[in-house]
């Protein structure tokens, strides 16, 4: 088998350069594409991991709040527990500091107890330099660093957040005002800017003192982690994780998005195997001569059929090589220019370094290979069916009569009953194979489709020669014209099914856009809910902006983030106005009145479609909900929330002072919510519910409706200046207090649909491409077909030349022929995109991301497409029959005389 790949494989490669240049090209493309997403999303997986990993530390154990923070108390009664070894306590604050330029940039906060943190978060250890930072006035007369960590106002950066100090300091904001704090030194801690401050001195630049946001634990020799929390009687809103819970929402939170960008990448794959599928057919038919001598002097139906497939295994080898080497360029480059973010958003602000995989390039590299050998299979079988005597005389092989309707209706079949499939670790696995075999069954139906359509046209055209030619010819070898649209019924299928997919996502969110964005002007102190708890507006400040001059009506919104489930990502909480919640929110259940059961006066909540995915909720059911934030009073709070115990509640109250205690409050279910903005959950409740069970009046965004005739410019400037008169009170600096009207940022919602839309078209613009390689490459497959054809039916060509055809209407039959098949072509890929179509929407979506859209077909452009590709099919089949109307045709007719 080497030795005629080496001879008869070569020379057909070295007289066809391009065409198998090509075919090795497409499998390149397909690998490089799947391979740069894979490392581009491992990279960026691996980078935020190794970053959870530093700032959590190398505990067995953690304690963390289902929201905020908790009483400090807490910590003093587990570390005295005998099973505990070492407990440390820490603060994480997320929140923004100021660059040099005045830019706000994300920067989390942590605060330790240095003496306790050593052994369990060695990268978090504070470095201290003297060189940190050019202010040392502070330092005392010894000049001892050993103290560094424990004074006030004093920070360890690591190298992301060095780059944002000046003059030696970070400021860092607080509300609505920032507060510098000294550089003096370091801590190892990769990934994004990241300071360590004192936990003491963490709790007072924040206002957060007696809070803790969590306690890492290193279990005592021996000690069972289960009997251990439950000696340990957390109070509710506590709880206990292992470390890797942390890694493991990181996973979930992008993981529907990771796969499916896969997918998407591997569909130009499943293009490039058309690609070889066409090139080896017209391969196959040129040497169908050569390849029946090779029988006649002992080569094998078997052998001939291995020779194709070990021709195919090369072109996969090569393009598999190439493509493993461009995807890994393409990955190191699109990390240097956007970072380790694909536009999902995961992972965005990210400049991770690349992770090579040596198993990942194997794997990829071998579905480049697999992919050539699928598109080689029918080929090679041609090869191997050859009619060593016909085939010798030129006379080609007997037309084939298919046999796989059936089979075929039977793959359409279990594709549709595995639709209805749950999904396999939050995966749509099933989804997946159904647009498989559905693709796959449709395409094997073909036959019948082209029997069934054109046994009724032909009457219509028997009176007109030419048309009648090709429309006879389509009937007569319905599986020869089959497997030559094929390429074009997967490619426009795909193109169909992605258009109709991205046009209904996009509509939705248009629609959902013009629900949430009721008011026309938004004020907003952070972009992240992390970063809200420590940034936003005061009620005091929400009235004074509510008063000002050309302000008709503000409302405001409150986002919190709830650990419901340790290894999910975190639900938000959205406290809003919701006084009619049909208009309010996109709902897509309800309202609904609470079910038999439910405790009289309870608070409606209103959970998004993601709930009831993750968290099987729905309409009606109670639903026990503990609120409990860390800007309010714990002890004030604590029967009211129940994040405390109320055995706790007395000894934390009296000791605080608070002698109010409220009942603990009943929630229920009252309706289900389309959201687009958070993929893993959302719960939204009214404002005025929210205030009175927490006591927490603060908000993040404003809505804000101007009165008649005001101009929304002169309200920002006046918003600007208000808050620059608020930063100003407590500014440490002239200059600082100057840049306070870059802490809040403005947006009309108008700005907001447009800047939404534009990042919705940057994601899915991939598509686009996607579609024109796949349209191209089955068009190519026609070309391919009708070039192996035409050497097929010489003589057919020459019999209609003697006997009167001109040259113009030979070429006018195989332009009649392609127009035919591709319109049967374009029929089946758009009848297959529309179901497939629904695939994605109904069922994909729902089970990647966990949120529901209209099906919106848009008729106009689908059916500018399907006229599309039947003229360029018509057009490529009359550019490969041009050598069929030659003079080598007509000599053709001799050969046997």
């Amino acid at each position: 088998m080497l030795t005629l790949l080496r001879t008869f494989s070569w020379q057909e490669v070295l007289h066809h350069p391009w065409r198998s240049a090509a075919a090795a090209v497409a499998i390149m493309l397909g690998v490089a594409l799947a391979f740069a997403v894979h490392l581009i999303n491992a990279s960026a997986l691996s980078e935020f991991s190794s970053a959870v990993r530093a700032v959590n530390g190398q505990s067995d154990l953690e304690l963390r709040a289902v929201s905020g923070n908790f009483n400090e108390n807490l910590y003093a009664r587990v570390a005295e527990h005998s099973g505990i070894a070492l407990a440390s306590p820490v603060l994480e604050v997320s929140t923004y500091a100021l660059d040099a330029q005045g830019n706000k940039r994300a920067l989390k906060v942590l605060g330790l107890d240095a003496l306790v943190a050593a052994s369990l978060s060695p990268a978090l250890m504070p470095m201290p330099s003297k060189d940190a930072g050019t202010d040392t006035a502070s330092w005392d007369s010894s000049d001892d660093l050993r103290f560094a960590m424990f004074e006030p106002r004093k920070a360890f950066a690591n190298a992301a957040a060095r780059s944002l100090q000046k003059d030696g300091r970070i400021h860092i904001i607080t509300g609505l005002q920032t507060t510098s704090v000294q550089t003096a030194g370091s801590v190892a801690a990769g990934g994004s800017a990241l300071v360590v401050m004192d936990i003491a001195a963490a709790q007072d630049l924040f206002g957060l003192q007696g809070q803790i946001s969590r306690i890492d634990l290193r279990l005592a020799a021996g000690a069972d982690s289960a009997a251990l929390v439950t000696s340990l009687a957390l109070p509710a809103g506590v709880q206990a994780q292992a470390p890797g819970d942390a890694e493991q929402r990181i996973g979930n939170l992008s993981r529907a998005y990771r796969v499916n960008m896969t997918v998407l990448a591997l569909v130009a794959l499943f293009t490039g195997a058309f690609l070889v599928f066409s090139v080896l057919s017209l391969s196959v038919a040129k040497r169908a001569q050569h390849m029946a001598l090779l029988g006649v002097l002992g080569l094998t139906a078997h052998q001939r059929l291995q020779l194709v497939l070990a021709e195919a295994a090369a072109l996969g080898v090569v393009g598999s090589a190439l493509g493993v080497a461009l995807g890994t360029g393409l990955a190191a480059l699109a990390m240097q220019l956007l970072g380790g973010d694909l536009g999902g958003g995961y992972f965005a602000g990210a400049t991770p370094s690349l992770q090579w995989s040596t198993p990942a390039a194997l794997l990829y590299g071998a579905l480049g290979v697999a992919a050539a050998l699928v598109g080689a299979w029918w080929p090679a079988r041609a090869a191997q069916a050859l009619p060593l005597a016909p085939t010798l005389k030129g006379l080609g092989s007997a037309a084939q009569h298919g046999r796989g309707a059936w089979a075929a209706a039977a793959l359409v079949l279990i594709g549709a009953l595995l639709v209805a499939s749950p999904p396999v670790w939050g995966i749509p696995l099933g989804a997946y194979v159904a647009i498989g075999m559905l693709l796959v069954g449709g395409i094997g139906l073909l036959p019948a489709l082209v029997a069934l359509s054109y046994d009724r046209i032909a009457p219509w055209v028997a009176v007109r020669a030419l048309p009648m030619l090709a429309i006879e010819r389509a009937r007569r070898v319905r599986e020869t014209a089959a497997v030559a649209v094929s390429g074009v019924v997967a490619a426009l299928s795909l193109a169909v099914a992605l258009t109709v997919m991205v046009a209904s996502f996009r509509t939705s969110v248009m629609q959902w856009l013009d629900v949430v964005l009721p008011a026309p002007l938004y004020v907003r102190t952070a972009t992240s809910s992390a970063a809200g708890q420590v940034l936003n507006f005061s009620a005091a400040q929400v009235q004074a902006i509510g008063a000002l001059p050309g302000v008709a009506r503000v409302s405001g919104l409150r986002t919190v983030a709830l650990q419901l489930d340790p290894a999910q990502p975190s639900v938000m909480l959205v406290a809003r106005d919701l006084d009619d919640p049909a208009r309010d929110l996109p709902l897509v259940q309800g309202p609904t009145a609470p079910a038999s059961g439910v405790p009289p006066g309870a608070i409606a909540l209103y959970v998004s479609e993601a709930m009831v995915d993750l968290y099987a909720t729905k309409p009606g059911q109670s639903y026990p909900l503990n609120l409990k934030f860390s800007d309010v009073d714990i002890a004030k709070l604590a029967i009211n929330s129940g994040v405390i115990s109320s055995s706790a509640t007395s000894s934390s109250a009296t000791s605080s002072g608070a002698t109010t205690s409220l009942a603990k409050p009943d929630f229920y279910i009252a309706g289900v919510w389309r959201d687009y903005a958070r993929q893993f959950g959302a719960i939204a409740l009214h404002q005025r519910d929210y205030a009175r069970i927490t006591g927490d009046t603060k908000v993040n965004d404003l809505a804000l409706w101007p009165s008649a005739g005001a101009d929304p410019q002169a309200i920002e400037q006046q918003i600007r200046s208000y808050v620059s008169a608020q930063f100003a009170m407590d500014a440490p600096s002239a200059d600082s207090a100057a840049q306070a009207g870059k802490l809040v940022e403005f947006s009309s919602a108008q700005e907001i649909r447009t800047l939404s839309l534009q990042i919705f078209d940057r994601s899915f613009a991939v598509t686009y491409w996607l579609q024109a390689v796949a349209i191209a490459i089955g068009l190519f497959g026609v070309a391919a077909s009708f070039s192996a054809q035409v050497l097929a039916r010489r003589k057919e060509f020459g019999l209609l030349a003697h006997l009167g055809l001109t040259r113009r209407q030979i070429l006018q039959v195989v332009a009649f022929e392609g127009a035919a098949w591709t319109a049967i072509g374009s029929v089946a890929g758009c009848a297959l995109g529309l179901l497939v179509s629904g695939v994605l929407v109904h069922v994909v979506n729902p089970q990647s991301f966990h949120w529901t859209m209209d099906l919106t077909v848009p008729w106009l452009r689908l059916a500018l497409l399907c006229v599309a590709v039947v003229a360029a099919g018509t057009a490529t089949a009359w550019l490969a029959g041009r050598a069929a109307a030659g003079k080598d045709a007509v000599l053709a007719v001799k050969e046997d005389w």
